[in-house]
Parts: structure tokens; sequence; C-alpha cells
């Protein structure tokens, strides 16, 4: 991908693959305008901005392709911030094919995944969070991810960042005034101010820091593993979660040998379940993998659906079994709802099992399920997702946070230790490094590939 100035002329399906009643071919660069108009039955060059115009497009040979509706963008006022035509034609997968070439036989070329966006960041029309978040809105499976995403696509979380670079710079500005007088022996830069700001802003850092693990359960939907013995109803439970029949269901011990996955939103949040292989001692060789793979994906869920039956009614035995299991593979923070199956059986029988507050449930005859999805939804703290709030949801940004507030920890252990200004300055610029990574007012050409060439061609 270039990340130069852009002479080429791009164009592209915007519109899902496939056919459809309308298809959308995005067309964007420097001679968007004209090379539209050569296929079209309308000169556009100079057309006003954000104006439709409805007429033909014919083949080089004369012969009729499409009537289509063509949108004009003039420079500076599209996506791109480049001259755009966006042409709806109709949905056929050959009537787009026509068009595409059309185009590139023309002068355009296809343009690469992201290439839109890119071009978008690269004229100043939006930062790399804004960009990201773009990316985010596409995939947002539920209500909450969809509304994180706007807000970062709204430049809230570039704005925060943008106000500790602007008091990180000036304060690394007035310390390196500093140095040009170090002979005068002159100080600028009040420490005791900057102490203060830096405790601050180590504050919001760790706050943004601090708020990923709720924005990257909220976008890519919180995973919730069911875990038990062989026959307990693991597979019978996401059945009637997910409402199909998604697993296999048998009353062979050991039927699930790997794990299955699946997802329901409740409350505008998504749950990723996670239906694992029953836990016990086998000399199957696949099964033993499959359960290994259980007691990996208990440790990665933020909540953990422990299922018992009628066989564990043995106090003893059953406490053993819970204490072992939150001992060696429970996190903290984690939720552990205890849930026992096939309550057509007294509850009485488990009153041993108060401290954990069990659901009785009955998986097959889908009864008191509304109790379980009643503590999920408590076992689930959706904290800072106000209206003002910022949430982080990118592991990218989450890196660079982390790195800077290491070198603020540095640069407030500096100014409490008396270390000499220049050392100190470093430590700031080298936080404001990091926190201008995130919107890409620090960038390479390596990170940019890296961010759009994940993007869908079009977008």
């Amino acid at each position: 991908m270039n990340f130069g100035e852009n002479a080429d002329t791009i164009c592209a399906l915007s519109t899902a693959n496939g056919m459809g009643a309308i298809a959308v071919i995005r067309v964007s660069g420097p001679k968007a305008l004209e090379i539209t108009s050569g296929v079209f039955s309308k000169d556009l060059t100079g057309k006003t901005s954000h104006t439709a115009h409805f007429g033909y497009i014919k083949s080089a040979d004369g012969q009729l392709i499409d009537e289509v509706l063509v949108t004009v963008l003039q420079k500076g006022k599209s996506f791109t911030g480049e001259a755009t035509a966006e042409i709806a034609c109709h949905g056929s997968v050959y009537i787009q094919q026509q068009i595409l070439q059309l185009l590139l036989e023309n002068g355009c070329r296809m343009a690469d995944p992201g290439e839109f966006t890119m071009r978008a960041y690269m004229n100043g029309k939006m930062d790399l969070v804004q960009a990201e978040a773009i990316a985010d809105l596409i995939a947002s499976r539920s209500s909450m991810a969809h509304s994180l995403a706007m807000k970062q696509m709204r430049g809230g979380f570039s704005r925060e960042l943008q106000q500790l670079r602007e008091q990180l710079i000036q304060f690394a500005s007035l310390i390196e005034l500093e140095l040009d007088f170090s002979e005068e022996d002159v100080e600028f830069a009040d420490r005791t101010q900057l102490n203060n700001l830096v405790r601050e802003i180590i504050s919001v850092v760790a706050r943004l820091k601090e708020s990923f693990s709720t924005g990257n359960a909220i976008k890519n939907g919180i995973p919730v593993a069911i875990v038990g013995a062989p026959n307990v109803g693991k597979s019978t439970l996401l059945n009637v979660l997910l409402n199909e029949e998604r697993a296999i269901v048998s009353d062979i011990a050991g039927t699930t040998r790997d794990v299955i996955e699946d997802e329901i939103v409740l409350d505008g949040i998504s749950y990723r379940f996670i239906d694992t292989a029953g836990l016990r001692e086998t000399e199957d060789v696949v099964e033993s993998m499959g359960i290994e793979r259980s007691y990996k994906k208990a440790k990665e869920a933020l909540i953990v659906l422990y299922l018992l039956d009628e066989r564990n009614t043995n106090a003893e035995a059953t406490l053993n079994e819970l204490t072992d299991f939150r001992s060696n593979y429970l996190n903290e923070g984690q939720q552990l709802i205890v849930i026992v199956n096939k309550r057509d059986l007294l509850s009485e029988a488990f009153d041993f099992l108060a401290e954990y507050s069990p659901v009785f449930i009955s998986a097959k005859e889908r009864s008191n399920l509304e109790e379980l999805l009643g503590r999920l939804r408590e076992s689930v703290t959706i904290s800072g997702v106000g209206e003002e709030d910022v949430i982080v949801t990118n592991s990218r940004h989450f890196d660079a946070l982390q790195k800077a507030h290491s070198d603020l920890l540095k640069v407030l252990e500096g100014l409490e230790n008396g270390i000499t200004g220049d050392f100190v300055a470093m430590d700031i610029r080298q936080a404001i490094h990091h926190l201008g990574s995130i919107t890409g007012e620090i960038s390479t050409d390596d990170l940019l590939g890296s961010i759009f060439s994940k993007f869908c061609i079009g977008k």
C-alpha cells in the first residue's frame, strides 16, 4: 500500500459481495470524476458536491450495461478528502463486474484493503483511533459494541489523548528550555506543579488502561465457559441458551471432545458461550486433549458455569471438587456460577452448597433459565460506559497506554529523586511518543500497513 501522495485513482465495490437489490461502487482519487464521466452518460467534472445524477453506463462498443445513480463528492468534501464518485447500480454480480472492468480500462486501479479509509487518514479527515473505530463499527455485533465504536469514531478518545499530550508537551518544552540556560541555573518549570500534573495524567492513563478489560469484553463478547463432569447436561444447556441444536447431546460419556463456541446478546451485551469436554480421568488420548482445552478455556473465561447433577449429592466429594477447581483453574476477577441441572430432584439435597448460591435448572425441560440469565447479567459489571466516558477497546491502544504509563511513572520517580532535567525530559518525550502513536500523530508505514490491511476492500 502506498502511503505517500496518492496519484492513483482507485475503485472498489463498497457494498457486500454477491447479488443484491443495489450495489455501490466507490471511485476516489484525482481523476475520479473524469474517469467516471468517461463511462457515464453525463459529464460530472463540474457538478456541485453532494449531488446525485441519473444516467447510463455503456461499454466501449456502446452496449448498455445499466441505469445508475452517481453521487458526486468534490475534493475536500468526501470521506477520503479526494474527489469521489459513488455509483449505485443494480446488484447483479455481472453488472458490478462489468462496471469495475470499465473503470479499470479507463485508468482506475483496484483499491487495496482499507485504502479508502487510509486515504481519509492521510488527508487529515480522521485520526487512527477514528479509522480503527470504523472497522469496529462494521464488525459490531451488539448495541454496546456499536455504541463504543460510535463514541470513538466521533473523537471522544482522541480528544482526551490530545489534552494529555498538549499538557506534557508544554512542560517538556519548559524543561528543555532550562537545559539551554543550564549555566545560569534558571528554572522555568515549577517542579511541584509538574509533579502534580504527572500524577494527574498517570491517574487518567491508568483509568483508560484499566477500562480495556471491559472494552475488550464488550467488543469481542464476554467469554462464558460451561464446565463440569461428563453427562451433566453441558451440551444440552448450550443448545437451550442458543435456541438451536449446536452441540451433539448423548448419554454416552465423553461425546464432546473439543470446545464448541457460539454467542447470544443479552441487554445489548454479547456473551460467547463455550461448551467444553467433560472433566474426568481418561485413557483416551483425543478426549484428554479436549479436557486439557476445557481447563484452558475455563482460565480464559470471565464467567464460568460449573454444572452439577444428581450424582453430586455427596457433600464432601462435591465441595472438594469445587474447591479444587477454584484453587487450580480460576483466576482473580473470574465469576463462578454453580448450576445444579435436572432440578426435578429436591433442591434440599444440595443445601451444603449454600455458600455458592447455586442456580437450580432443568436444561432438558428449559426450566428456571430466567434465573440463570439473571445471574449472568449480575455477574457482568459494565461500569464507565456513560455518555461521556471513554472505554478502550483496541489492544494496540492498550499496549501504547501501558508503555506511556510506565514512562510517566519514571518521570514521577525522577522528579521525586531530583534527577536532572535532561533525563526527566527524555521520559516525558517517550510518554508523548506512545500517546501520539495511538492517534497516529506519530506513525510508521509498517504500523499503517498492519492497521489498514485488516479492513475489507471497499472501505
